[in-house]
């Protein structure tokens, strides 16, 4: 994975994130929730790209 489509989901995680935020009505505690979530799915992510991860190899998400 090149630098630009690296940045390319972490922008498009974040707008995504500041949509949800603030066009969808929720109880300020789900919308915390959903940040912390959100936040720490992209870490164990980045983490993940850069190999610090390994043992994490032969768990996908999605296809």
């Amino acid at each position: 994975m090149d630098l630009v489509q690296f940045a390319l989901v972490i922008i498009v995680v974040g707008v995504l994130l500041w949509l949800v935020n603030d066009y969808i009505p929720m109880d300020s505690q789900i919308k915390r929730i959903l940040n912390i979530v959100v936040v720490i799915a992209l870490i164990i992510w980045i983490l993940k790209v850069f190999g610090l991860l390994s043992f994490l190899r032969g768990i996908r998400i999605g296809r």
